[in-house]
């Protein structure tokens, strides 16, 4: 973890303020995790695509994060550097490359608790949405918001994205969503791990910071969890149920 200063170019200084008016929780209806370093034990589901293609996308992060291109030109970036013999590769070959991506201890038992209480799940991330379906079907949660690349009628990777999370908007997908379940963001805890995180613990009734990455995401969260063992969020959210 970066104790003294995070990774990349802060990119609050260039993202809109969030409208925060939330209460305190008085019950607990909806949980929302991360994906990439929450669900799962690696750091960003885009880069451990690129790890294996050897390739890199720091130039396209930083222009990102300056606010020079936005997500569906990060994305663009991303998908035209995973090429095999100069061609592009097929949807399966992602599936391939990701399928053995581990999920973070104690994840199944902490869902498999939450269904139990009767609280809904939900994934939002701005991680690739084959790995989020795979870990979404394993773990049985309810709802996956998360971005991928749209194929051509062959089953090819394009360069067009599927943006359903914007990486510094999270807020947005966790408005959309609590609209569609007619649950108060006051009911809703979220889980993350990384700055880009913020957002939804500034909409949501509870921020928890797990695992973390940074100090922004500890500032700016409820409660902290640094173990690797995501169960342990349920001795905080036992308060809320």
């Amino acid at each position: 973890m970066q104790k003294d200063r995070c990774k990349y170019y802060c990119y609050r200084k260039i993202r809109k303020k969030t409208n925060n008016s939330i209460k305190k929780m008085d019950k607990l209806e909806l949980v929302i995790f991360d994906m990439d370093g929450v669900l799962t034990d690696i750091y960003s589901s885009w880069k451990y695509v690129h790890d294996y293609f050897n390739s890199s996308n720091e130039k396209s992060v930083e222009a990102y994060l300056k606010g020079q291109i936005d997500d569906m030109e990060f994305i663009r970036r991303d998908a035209n550097l995973w090429t095999e013999n100069g061609k592009p590769i097929k949807k399966e070959k992602l599936s391939e490359i990701l399928a053995d991506v581990p999920l973070m201890n104690g994840a199944k038992k902490c869902i498999s608790f939450l269904k139990e209480k009767g609280i809904k799940t939900a994934i939002v991330s701005a991680g690739l949405d084959v790995l989020a379906e795979r870990v979404g079907k394993e773990l049985g949660i309810n709802i996956i918001y998360s971005n991928g690349i749209k194929v051509d009628n062959q089953g090819y990777l394009t360069n067009e994205g599927i943006l359903n999370v914007k990486l510094i908007y999270k807020n947005e997908a966790i408005d959309n969503l609590a609209k569609s379940l007619k649950i108060p963001l006051k009911r809703i805890a979220a889980i993350g791990n990384s700055c880009f995180d913020v957002a939804m613990f500034e909409v949501c009734g509870v921020g928890i910071a797990f695992n973390p990455d940074d100090e922004c995401i500890i500032k700016y969260a409820k409660y902290t969890i640094k173990e690797k063992d995501l169960s342990l969020i349920l001795k905080i959210l036992e308060k809320f149920y």
